[in-house]
């Protein structure tokens, strides 16, 4: 890759990582359904003027749209407002990687041999560890829905696969129109109209620029500048550097928030990372693979995990 283009991912990342701290921030002015349905809305609605048609069967965008866009960050944020810190966030989520291979296994009939399952091994040590350090010093519930949403996000990476979008901004601005109107029902049902409208109300600059963050910054930004790598580069030169993402979530968290990162907490880093990127080895002999398309990684409205 070209130095400038090296620049490009590392930023992208830096911005995916930063993301985790401005839902955080969000999170404090709006509730979290109604925050995430804000999210797809103002990121996808004036996208979809500028990207074209769909080019996949609607039964694909919606279903994504369903599993990644409500069921994945709508227990991302709930996890968040719930205390899950920041930081963290952005490290347990890898573990979506893990969640991937094995709804693969079990759906499309592929096998993982040698050192990618030994990487899944590795990972899911590292979510013990984070798991227990985090039940021992903050809310288990937040760790919990956290958890949920990297295997909702596994679920939508495979049903990306057999999508085969071939583009993967088209599909992923769409697959965010979908989530707006279910998140706002269900914001309604459950946060009630009155805290809803109290929260749009008291909007200030801090919740808009963290709603014009998460929206155009993270998502419009990143997976355009993220697909542009993809069509220039192999998935197997761009994807490896998804793995900065948690690092810059849990420096900027520590950095911004003040977040403590515990020794337990940098030694699940260690291991969860590790054992991602072994889990995303390059298919050889032993594993029946499945053509997929190129995809994304991290929290913008990511979709599959080349990440």
């Amino acid at each position: 890759m070209r130095p400038v283009h090296i620049l490009l991912a590392v930023l992208v990342t830096a911005v995916w990582g930063v993301n985790f701290v401005v839902i955080d921030v969000g999170l404090g002015h709006f509730p979290p359904l109604l925050f995430s349905a804000l999210r797809f809305l103002v990121a996808a609605l004036p996208a979809v003027f500028f990207v074209g048609r769909p080019k996949v069967a609607w039964k694909w965008i919606v279903a994504v749209g369903l599993v990644l866009g409500v069921a994945k960050f709508g227990l991302l944020f709930i996890g968040m407002s719930q205390g899950m810190p920041a930081g963290l966030s952005s490290l347990v989520l890898q573990v979506q990687a893990v969640f991937t291979t094995v709804v693969a296994m079990v759906v499309l009939g592929e096998r993982v041999v040698g050192v990618r399952l030994l990487g899944m091994g590795v990972a899911l040590a590292g979510i013990t560890v984070a798991g227990v350090d985090e039940g021992t010093s903050g809310p288990l519930l937040g760790f919990a829905l956290t958890v949920g949403a990297a295997a909702c996000w596994g679920v939508s990476n495979v049903l990306t696969r057999k999508a085969a979008p071939p583009d993967a901004l088209n599909f992923m601005v769409w697959v965010s129109v979908v989530p707006v109107l279910p998140l706002l029902a269900l914001s309604l049902l459950f946060e009630r109209p009155a805290r809803d409208a109290d929260a749009l109300a008291g909007l200030d600059w801090s919740g808009a620029g963290a709603l014009v963050y998460v929206a155009w910054i993270s998502t419009v930004f990143g997976f355009a500048a993220w697909g542009m790598l993809l069509r220039r580069y192999p998935a197997s030169s761009v994807a490896p550097f998804s793995l900065l993402v948690p690092v810059f979530g849990m420096s900027s968290a520590a950095l911004l928030l003040g977040e403590p990162v515990t020794g337990a907490r940098w030694c699940a880093a260690a291991l969860l990372v590790g054992g991602v990127a072994l889990t995303s080895l390059p298919r050889r002999s032993g594993v029946t693979a499945v053509p997929r398309p190129r995809a994304q990684p991290v929290d913008a409205v990511p979709v599959s995990r080349a990440r």
